[in-house]
């Protein structure tokens, strides 16, 4: 991977940042010796980091104003309540099956065991995510298109 002195090689950026619009991906990462570069996009705009590869990649620190709203809406262990939903696999969470399509489930709808909830694409493979148990709907903890790790809380249905 070519870099200049200075550590940018923004034709590189520029490159990664088109693939990304031809290929409707949200980030691309790569990584070369010691030095790894990540382009991701957001709306409206395209974000481009580039850190050393030892170092992890910073996260932005969130605002107080943020932290008291996710506590507000989030119990604070959200992974071990009984009737959370999480990801299989990491991947793209969908919360309906096409952008113009009304969303499977909505806050205080009630749900079936087995019936779709969310779609998790994954190698351009879309795999449902099934309720594992009947109830209603309580909180939807992902946004469409949002990327998802395994294990990660998405859904809380009592």
């Amino acid at each position: 991977m070519a870099h200049s002195k200075h550590g940018i090689d923004k034709d590189l950026i520029r490159d990664l940042a088109a693939l990304l619009r031809e290929t409707d991906l949200a980030e691309i990462e790569i990584e070369q010796d010691d030095f790894r570069i990540r382009v991701s996009r957001g709306a409206p705009q395209m974000q481009a980091h580039y850190v050393p590869a030892a170092m992890p990649a910073a996260r932005p620190l969130p605002s107080e104003d943020t932290m008291e709203e996710a506590a507000a809406l989030e119990p604070p262990d959200l992974a071990k309540h009984p009737g959370v939903i999480a990801s299989p696999m990491v991947g793209t969470c969908y919360r309906a099956a096409s952008p113009d399509a009304r969303p499977f489930v909505e806050v205080g709808e009630p749900v079936s065991v087995g019936q779709t909830i969310l779609i998790v694409e994954a190698m351009k493979h879309m795999n449902e995510v099934t309720a594992t148990k009947s109830g209603k709907v309580v909180a939807i903890l992902v946004e469409d298109g949002q990327p998802v790790e395994y294990g990660e809380p998405l859904m809380v249905i009592e």
